[in-house]
């Protein structure tokens, strides 16, 4: 630990804690919904109500995206290995993907049944059931995705606060029941079913917007401000002259870094390796999520990429070849 920082960085591998954190939040928010969708359907019986059992199919669709975010978080906390060198991180990205997949089928369903109750019309019973049922399913839904989203965030899981919105969401749609139940009671019978497409339709806005996350960082995106924060904590360390490269991408939570310094030529070996030392302190400082980091140090005015291509050469009687 150092003493004037009072602190240590890496004592407790950071995407275990995390990851046990995970899967506490997974454990809950799953029984929570399960709750609240197995009382959604009871009144779903009695009631007749298309538009409450949309809402009750995406809750338990919900509460089915808890299993393979449990288990990518639980092969997460497996550790690298010789074959998976980086760890199974990227195991929570196919998660993610399969989170979508879900949402995707549950809203297509719910599609489906409230466009049949449009074409066929029937009555819909008990409409106080209906809407308490409507109000317990916002309730539920809404304590979820404060979970989720709070939890996602403070671990860096996109696939987690990606499940969170989808929660938000439903809260919200849970509320277009309520709406169907009062057109109903008004003398509306077709406002059940236009309720039900009215969810369905806020579900498939929420795959296109969860998609787009988690396919982001599939393909090894990160946000621009990411970026920025590197280039701003690795500039401002001792000695350095230059931050001349700098990419990031996430594994699972976890958040690795490769960054390239130039400092003066007259610094020893000793010296350039305190530097990458502090520019990776510094790092760890700025970005909460961060996992594995490395540093480059390079001689001013011989920094990035192009100063480390091999020209044309021949050597051992091989003809003229180079290493791009």
């Amino acid at each position: 630990m150092d003493p004037h920082h009072g602190h240590a960085h890496g004592v407790v591998d950071p995407s275990i804690a995390s990851t046990a954190r995970g899967l506490w939040t997974l454990k809950w928010s799953c029984v929570g919904l399960t709750a609240t969708a197995l009382l959604q359907t009871i009144v779903v019986a009695f009631s007749g109500s298309i538009a409450l059992l949309a809402d009750t199919i995406h809750n338990f669709a919900d509460a089915a995206t808890a299993l393979p975010l449990g288990v990518a978080f639980w092969l997460a906390r497996r550790g690298a290995t010789r074959r998976f060198t980086y760890g199974l991180g990227r195991v929570e990205d196919l998660a993610g993907l399969a989170i979508v997949l879900t949402i995707l089928a549950s809203g297509l369903v719910a599609a489906f049944g409230s466009i049949a109750r449009l074409l066929e019309p029937r009555p819909v019973e008990h409409l106080w059931a209906v809407v308490l049922a409507s109000l317990l399913g916002f309730a539920g839904n809404e304590a979820v995705a404060v979970f989720r989203i709070r939890v996602g965030r403070q671990i860096g899981s996109a696939a987690l606060v990606a499940d969170g919105q989808h929660a938000r969401v439903d809260g919200w749609t849970s509320l277009a029941v309520l709406v169907g139940a009062l057109g109903v009671g008004a003398g509306y019978p077709l406002a059940d079913p236009l309720a039900g497409v009215a969810i369905s339709i806020a579900i498939l806005v929420l795959v296109w917007q969860a998609a787009r996350a988690i396919l982001l960082r599939m393909l090894d995106g990160v946000e621009t401000e990411i970026l920025d924060q590197i280039l701003h904590a690795a500039s401002h360390v001792a000695r350095v002259e230059d931050v001349t490269d700098a990419r990031a991408r996430w594994i699972g939570h976890r958040l690795h870094v490769d960054v390239s310094v130039s400092v003066r030529g007259g610094l020893t070996v000793a010296e350039g390796h305190g530097v990458a030392k502090e520019v990776r302190h510094q790092l760890l400082h700025h970005l909460p999520h961060l996992g594995g980091v490395t540093v480059h140090v390079d001689p001013h005015g011989e920094g990035g990429e192009r100063h480390h291509r091999i020209t044309p050469h021949a050597h051992d009687g091989l003809p003229l070849h180079s290493h791009d």
